[in-house]
């Protein structure tokens, strides 16, 4: 849990002195985005491994 909070603290960070606002949200967008990419890419992964690799 430490490193979740640790992970969150830098993340706020890295946006503290970005002057553009909108710089700050399409970065923040940005992250967003590949987060969740790079979830749906472990999460495929995953079912191909349990279900078997298939195709």
């Amino acid at each position: 849990m430490g490193t979740l909070v640790h992970f969150k603290d830098l993340y706020l960070e890295a946006f503290d002195d970005c002057k553009p606002s909108f710089v700050v949200l399409f970065l923040k967008g940005y992250s967003i985005f590949c987060a969740v990419m790079l979830f749906m890419a472990v999460y495929a992964f995953l079912y191909r491994a349990f279900t078997g690799f298939e195709f």
